[in-house]
């Protein structure tokens, strides 16, 4: 019995074959890819989980949305993060502060702010960066009817950034508790950062002659008279 030739396919029906192909190949990572994508509509959605009816993360909510981020509302993570959102305000994200700040970070889920942990955690590490985050501390943390921080507010915002890095923060801290000062200034702000960053820790460059504020000369005067009587 003569054997049935398999008829050849068409130029056309081997081309519509290998569309056929590469679309069936392509269609499930294109899903997987759209899932990572950044949706501006999705973030919305996700500010809306917090926000009250006055479109804006309050200090409740803020304490919801870092539960479920598995952050502590103290954790430095947290100042990086309003830095990235340019909150003017502790403990309030507007809506435009959060859809700008996400949109930068292309987080629109718990799960896409988490994976950049890693990310925000760097920018402490870079002096820029840092330097940057430190400054925006001040305006952040401050009263905005008042041009300085509580002395309570400072120290606390010292201990977060420079706590870890800082040799003599410790001693610092130690000065402003018993000191009369009630507030930090700007100026006063910016130049500890100086300080921490030039100033060996056993005070050997310290220039009494620069042009540091008197709050710091004075905190050298303490720490010697201190040193002398231990």
């Amino acid at each position: 019995m003569p054997v049935k030739k398999k008829r050849k396919s068409s130029a056309s029906e081997e081309v519509n074959l290998k569309k056929c192909r590469i679309t069936g190949y392509c269609r499930t990572p294109n899903r997987v890819i759209n899932e990572d994508l950044f949706s501006s509509k999705k973030c919305l959605a996700w500010f809306y989980e917090y926000a009250g009816p006055d479109e804006i993360v309050g200090p409740e909510a803020m304490e919801k949305f870092c539960e479920d981020i598995g952050v502590e509302p103290e954790n430095i993570i947290m100042l990086v993060l309003a830095w990235k959102l340019e909150a003017e305000n502790m403990g309030f994200f507007t809506k435009e502060e959060w859809l700008k700040g996400m949109t930068s970070l292309q987080c629109d889920s718990t799960e896409k702010l988490q994976g950049k942990f890693d990310y925000l955690r760097a920018q402490l590490n870079d002096n820029t960066a840092f330097k940057n985050i430190y400054r925006y501390a001040f305006d952040f943390a401050r009263d905005k009817d008042q041009r300085s921080l509580d002395i309570d507010t400072a120290k606390s915002m010292l201990a977060l950034l420079l706590g870890r890095t800082w040799p003599l923060f410790s001693v610092f801290y130690q000065y402003l508790e018993q000191s009369k000062y009630r507030v930090m200034n700007k100026d006063q702000w910016y130049n500890v950062l100086e300080f921490s960053r030039t100033v060996n820790a056993d005070l050997s460059n310290y220039d009494e002659d620069g042009a540091w504020p008197v709050l710091l000369d004075e905190f050298v005067e303490w720490h010697k008279v201190r040193q002398t009587s231990l």
